[in-house]
């Protein structure tokens, strides 16, 4: 049969053709693989594609922003203190000292997302591997790996970034470590539980009983189909860590001034939020939209990985 002929399914013989027949092309019957299916229901979700536009758009602007012809964000001017939105020159007006917010907005995307991303990636290799490890060899390896990371269940995420940092003094460098130490047991754990179920499999035994090594058994057979949950749930993880990052740098823990920094120009801007409540809720805004995608986009992940919708 040609590929490009239609296969009929008839409900009804006795009229040869039943007006509720279901034509099916023979091409969409062929195998596809599972991440081809992943990306065609992801393209078919213009809610997450949606979201997916606007942190492309956020993302551009802060690492273009030193071509987008934008004030010098570090400019202060006393005599054009809190102009509101639309004013001549300042689209979105200008903070406390003056300086242009879309500016400080745009540059500060670049330091709030690396706060975002850099620590899950980091806590991704290092929680990933070693929930890995403890997933595919159990027995004492896993309790040891496993105990040591329950430890820091003992305290809430935040707060044990706030100490961290605290101990470890005010900056963008100990702050992003701080993130890093929280979020590496949750990711070594969700690892470790997918892992867990992945290797007790029938196709993971069956490479095991044909000699397979198991280096080869983790690389081929295990891997792929730990990193789509391990994925999802470190997507959701950098909207938290733009979050805390934030946190810390509100409180002084994170960037100082005069960075461009959403928590930090939050911090800053707290005194005029009678004044000029617009221009104060705007790093705010930036915050919430951002993490908000980020939240939004791992639940479109999730929906399109599980094959049972």
């Amino acid at each position: 049969m040609d590929r490009e002929e239609r296969i009929s399914v008839i409900f009804d013989g006795a009229s040869g053709r039943a007006p509720g027949a279901i034509e099916v092309p023979v091409g969409e019957l062929e195998h596809r693989t599972y991440w081809q299916g992943v990306r065609r229901r992801l393209r078919r979700d213009c809610f997450t594609m949606g979201c997916v536009a606007i942190l492309l758009v956020i993302a551009s602007a802060a690492v273009f922003a030193p071509w987008l012809g934008l004030p010098d964000p570090g400019a202060s001017d006393s005599a054009r203190r809190l102009l509101p939105m639309g004013s001549p020159g300042h689209l979105l007006g200008t903070d406390e000292l003056g300086r242009d917010m879309l500016a400080r907005l745009i540059h500060g995307g670049r330091l709030s997302l690396t706060m975002g991303l850099l620590p899950v990636l980091v806590a991704l290799g290092i929680g990933g591997t070693l929930g890995l490890i403890a997933g595919f060899l159990g027995g004492r390896v896993n309790m040891l790996i496993m105990r040591a990371t329950d430890v820091f269940y003992a305290f809430p995420s935040i707060l044990l970034a706030v100490a961290i940092a605290g101990a470890l003094g005010a900056g963008v460098e100990n702050a992003l470590l701080a993130i890093t130490i929280v979020f590496i047991p949750p990711l070594t754990r969700v690892t470790e539980s997918v892992t867990t179920q992945v290797r007790t499999m029938d196709f993971v035994e069956a490479a095991r009983a044909s000699g397979a090594g198991t280096f080869m058994v983790v690389r081929t057979h295990v891997l792929g189909n730990v990193m789509g949950p391990v994925f999802v749930y470190a997507s959701v993880l950098v909207s938290v860590s733009i979050v805390i990052a934030a946190g810390l740098s509100f409180i002084g823990l994170g960037a100082s001034p005069p960075a461009a920094e959403w928590g930090l120009m939050l911090n800053t801007l707290r005194e005029s939020i009678f004044l000029a409540p617009v221009n104060a809720i705007l790093p705010g805004f930036m915050i919430f939209i951002t993490s908000m995608c980020f939240n939004l986009i791992s639940d479109g992940l999730r929906s399109a990985m599980d094959v049972r919708l």
